[in-house]
């Protein structure tokens, strides 16, 4: 049997809180007290007293009710009337219970609080003399954004579920600890057998209240960090529903070992996908070759074995394999595993890599796509008129500056000067690289940072430290005391805006389409446009955010508008051409399967001074006088070169004659000769002033 591992989290959602003593009722005298001082009816006072004795009887000794089943002691299930509940001692006995856990007589278990559904512990407290410090929560929350009624709840819910688990007195003494023993018990109720007797199914458990709980914790540590209570940096994480890592215990201890290391240094997603590598690769292991105890005795046959399988198996979640990118993000996941293992000599483990990059399947390199112009002049107008300040400004961003979304994310309340001529210039942290830049800002971009920096400006908030560099760190783009999420700033409004105008394709989740423009496509049009318009290579990697020439050279080929400006002036209707080949062109003898490749391949086919129109079955050119070769043509764009190249062969050719070398004169002429006749057929002159050839060229 595979033996999993118990987080401290989990240790503290199922183990007795800290505060733990023995439980046990208190003197009977000392409830009478408490209920002859409630300002309430005799009538309901002596219900109570009655309700009390009842549950007396039936468990004198708080342990054995701790002890019996959850069902029985939450009483009432969902579905059930207050009149009939199933197990009506335990239910109608909670005003007493809560009596106890305020008093410090006993800890309640997450369960049974999870179970109950609604309790109301602050009146109760309140009544006793105890305040919890719930008001003071909910007026910072209230500050920072929060809706009166979400704070209320939120914090009323979480501190007293807290308090009466770990034996608190006040909100001030909650830790991180103690959020996340609570988080970790909604994730564990979850898996309760039982758990069908208070929810109709585990999805509609995790689908409704799990993530209602999680939100009012989320909120709470909202609360707390920014009054400087917990150090963790708001950040809401539904709980993970997948089960503990299964692996026999030395492959166990050695995958947990690895990835605690690479969480030192990796970002939380990027170990998230480390960890699903291994943790698919074990559960194949085990299934497979279930005697394999170590990863010591995993061989690479092993490894391609599990490769074969990913590449054909159909996953739970779609029934169809493994798309190629996620079949690499697996294979390069395992290949790291066993190469940082390898380096850092860890025990029981290969000691080598098993598998590299050439055992993944290969991904398409595809080209960038950019947004059309057409599009461009429709979404822009509808991105202006954002109300959300938040949403158009990002976009805005995204438009002009080319850059990542998180890097827009993230961007500081100081990101945004100017240069010294006025220029708008925005500061970016280079989530990715690592390395900061600054880039020139669009003056539209520039005024809604602006707008939102004036916004943002005196927000009550405590500054986040950046995990990378430690810096104290103001963020522009928050709200309600944490970071927006990018789904919100980009996803969210960009198809919004490309509903509103059209730009749509089927589908989608809500069946209205989807938009056909994504907020990272921003960043592929200013590289296009960068590269289009002339922008030196090292500017498009300067501005993008580029750490290898590579990169920035795929919007540095030649555009699908320039090749089609250079097919037109060559193979279009009413070209101007010369050469050799060019009255082949004009009067269409070559056969349809050449211009096919024609089309395919036309920017590979440019020379110095014009275009090879030589066809893959005519085999490699073996002429270098490509001038007189019969599939030589050219363009009047090629004019100003051809003007050069002819006055270097007569600056040859004079040289030439001066040394009293006849052959090379004769030569030297005949090609500039040629070049006249090449000039003279595209309608051009053979000579025009300098400047205007420059001009020109």
């Amino acid at each position: 049997m595979r033996a999993g591992s118990v987080s401290t989290a989990a240790a503290l959602a199922v183990a007795p809180p800290r505060s733990w003593r023995p439980a046990r009722h208190c003197p009977e005298a000392e409830y009478l007290a408490f209920l002859n001082g409630q300002d309430i009816h005799p009538g309901y006072r002596g219900s109570k007293l009655r309700r009390y004795r009842a549950f007396m009887d039936a468990w004198p000794s708080m342990t054995d009710w701790f002890a019996a089943p959850l069902v029985e002691r939450v009483g009432r299930l969902p579905g059930e009337p207050h009149t009939a509940p199933s197990f009506p001692i335990s239910f109608y006995a909670r005003p007493y219970l809560l009596f106890l856990a305020l008093r410090g007589y006993i800890a309640f278990d997450y369960p049974w609080m999870l179970g109950a559904g609604q309790l109301r512990v602050v009146d109760p407290a309140t009544e006793m003399g105890i305040d919890l410090g719930t008001t003071a929560l909910i007026e910072e929350a209230i500050a920072l954004g929060y809706a009166p009624g979400s704070a209320r709840q939120a914090m009323n819910w979480t501190v007293s579920r807290i308090a009466l688990h770990a034996g608190l007195s006040r909100a001030e003494h909650i830790t991180e600890e103690h959020i996340a023993g609570a988080l970790e018990a909604v994730r564990l109720f979850s898996e309760r057998e039982d758990l069908h007797r208070f929810y109709p199914s585990v999805q509609n458990y995790r689908d409704n209240a799990s993530k209602q709980w999680v939100t009012h914790l989320h909120q709470l540590q909202v609360v707390l960090f920014h009054r400087g209570q917990v150090a963790t940096q708001p950040r809401k994480l539904m709980p993970s529903w997948k089960p503990p890592m299964e692996l026999p215990p030395r492959m166990l201890a050695v995958a947990q070992k690895w990835l605690a290391a690479r969480k030192l240094t990796d970002a939380p997603s990027t170990v998230d996908k480390l960890e699903l590598a291994v943790r698919v690769f074990g559960n194949w292991l085990g299934e497979n070759h279930p005697g394999i105890t170590t990863f010591a005795d995993v061989t690479r046959d092993h490894c391609l074995g599990w490769i074969g399988h990913i590449a054909e198996a159909p996953t739970e979640r779609t029934g169809k394999p493994l798309g190629a990118m996620s079949r690499i993000q697996r294979i390069s996941g395992l290949s790291q595993f066993f190469r940082d293992t390898a380096i850092w000599q860890y025990a029981d483990v290969p000691g080598y890599t098993l598998i590299g990059a050439g055992d993944a399947p290969k991904f398409p390199q595809k080209v960038p796509r950019f947004i059309p112009d057409h599009e461009l002049d429709k979404l822009m107008p509808v991105i202006d008129a954002m109300a959300c300040p938040f949403q158009r400004a990002a976009l805005l961003v995204a438009r002009w500056s080319g850059a990542r979304r998180t890097e827009i994310q993230r961007l500081p309340i100081d990101c945004l000067d100017r240069y010294p001529d006025g220029t708008p210039r925005l500061r970016l942290s280079g989530r990715k690289t690592y390395k900061e830049r600054v880039v020139p800002l669009h003056e539209d971009a520039a005024e809604a940072l602006q707008k939102l920096i004036d916004l943002r400006r005196h927000a009550p908030e405590r500054p986040f430290t950046d995990e990378r560099t430690g810096e104290e760190i103001r963020y522009l783009f928050m709200s309600h005391g944490k970071l927006l999420s990018t789904y919100y700033l980009f996803e969210t409004s960009i198809q919004d805006a490309c509903k509103a105008v059209g730009l749509v394709r089927p589908g989608g989740r809500d069946g209205t389409g989807r938009g056909t423009v994504s907020a990272h496509r921003f960043r592929h049009t200013v590289g296009t446009q960068l590269a289009e318009r002339g922008a030196k290579l090292h500017t498009i990697m300067k501005v993008l955010g580029h750490t290898s020439v590579s990169m920035a050279l795929v919007y540095a080929q030649v555009s699908d508008q320039e090749v089609l400006r250079d097919y037109r002036a060559v193979l279009g209707p009413g070209a101007t051409i010369a050469g050799p080949a060019a009255e082949e062109l004009r009067s269409g003898t070559l056969p349809d399967t050449s211009i096919d490749w024609l089309k395919t391949n036309f920017f590979k086919t440019e020379l110095e001074l014009g275009r090879c129109l030589r066809l893959p079955a005519e085999g490699p050119c073996e002429c270098d006088l490509y001038l007189t070769c019969a599939k030589f043509v050219t363009t009047p764009e090629y004019a100003p070169r051809l003007r050069a190249r002819r006055e270097v062969e007569l600056t040859l050719a004079r040289d030439a004659g001066e040394r009293g070398w006849d052959r090379e004169v004769e030569r030297h002429r005949c090609t500039s000769e040629r070049i006249d006749r090449l000039l003279a057929d595209l309608g051009q002159p053979a000579h025009v002033e300098a400047e205007a050839d420059k001009s020109s060229d």
